[in-house]
């Protein structure tokens, strides 16, 4: 279908297959193939090890992906959610579990979840579904915009998104070109699916949990094209680490989007940018988790492989099958033996290499 036309807003996702991206663009796309090509052998090597990692994606998901919105509970707190080991306590808690319940459903069950707007409606509603609101499952009734919620608490209208009235057939001509783009096209993915998130969030067809559904839609595309990364890596975690750069981006792309004059590639950049993160970050991992060696061998080398400082979390992230006591004691040993420092003390504690 060529050139939809909505109001002023164009969604033409052909034109995808004919333009020309600029180097950068080019080799972010064929470094993730390169990863994604040796993806399968990773996860055959060592599948019940892997697992691990896949929990512990899990609640980093959970975890940044609220955070990001200014939504948190505490670390303790969070592991029982996520294992239910205990219920919500308040509002911030009931918007965890479900992100929780609604990316479990995203990771078991990918395929089956075609990209189109009863779908979309369908996750909206599985990730508010601990909520005492009405608007779980239903697209905006009332105008919104998208802000920039800074560390400082302060916030920042990036964009002034579509009325409600538009909302429901932008979304499904949004589906159809995204769909279009993928079977008739034959657009790359890594093209399609940052600008349909780019789209999405311009959109914001939800009064509320717009950002947290646009993660979630990334890991489903990215995984019903077989980019599965977001599985043993955190996607989440990675934007929120980068936050700034992630609201800069969109902000740089979303200028002059109702007219159909916007240039989306400071977006598609810093997306596949989070992708390639990740999956560097994942073989670094499975590197690590596939080697048969002690407790003490596996800390020292993921030790090896952080440059600068680094916290116990940095090094229990990439050791994920042995306990936070084998850890500790193998830092101990590193900072006795002279390979490592000890700075700080309490939750502030950080390591370095010995100088």
């Amino acid at each position: 279908m060529n050139g939809w036309v909505f109001f002023m807003r164009e969604f033409d996702y052909e034109k995808l297959a004919e333009r020309t991206w600029d180097k950068e663009v080019l080799n972010y796309i064929g470094l993730i193939h390169e990863y994604k090509g040796r993806q399968q052998l990773y996860l055959e090597q060592k599948p019940e090890e892997l697992d691990k990692l896949v929990e512990l994606a899990k609640i980093q998901s959970t975890e940044a992906s609220n955070e990001i919105e200014g939504i948190r509970t505490t670390n303790s707190r969070l592991k029982q959610l996520m294992a239910d080991k205990t219920t919500p306590k308040n509002r911030d808690e009931n918007e965890i579990l479900g992100y929780r319940y609604a990316l479990n459903l995203v990771h078991e069950s990918f395929e089956y979840i075609p990209i189109r707007p009863n779908f979309i409606l369908q996750l909206h509603k599985e990730m508010y579904q601990f909520m005492d609101v009405n608007f779980g499952g239903r697209f905006k009734d009332t105008p919104n915009e998208i802000d920039a919620v800074y560390p400082d608490g302060h916030k920042e209208v990036i964009f002034k998104p579509l009325d409600p009235f538009e909302t429901p057939e932008a979304v499904n001509r949004l589906c159809e070109e995204y769909n279009d783009a993928i079977n008739k096209y034959n657009v790359d993915p890594l093209i399609a699916i940052p600008v349909f998130i780019h789209d999405f969030l311009c959109i914001h067809p939800f009064n509320d949990g717009n950002g947290r559904m646009s993660r979630l839609l990334t890991t489903l595309l990215l995984y019903k094209s077989g980019y599965m990364v977001g599985k043993y890596i955190s996607l989440e975690k990675k934007i929120q680490l980068t936050k700034q750069d992630y609201y800069q981006a969109l902000s740089k792309s979303s200028k002059n989007w109702l007219e159909s004059d916007n240039d989306d590639t400071p977006f598609v950049k810093y997306l596949l940018g989070t992708i390639l993160a990740a999956y560097r970050d994942f073989e670094e991992r499975v590197n690590i988790v596939s080697k048969k060696m002690s407790a003490f061998e596996m800390v020292e080398k993921a030790v090896n492989s952080k440059l600068g400082k680094f916290t116990k979390s940095d090094i229990m992230e990439l050791c994920p099958e042995i306990g936070r006591a084998s850890v500790e004691n193998a830092l101990k040993k590193l900072c006795d033996d002279g390979i490592i420092e000890k700075h700080g003390g309490g939750r502030s504690v950080f390591y370095s290499p010995k100088s």
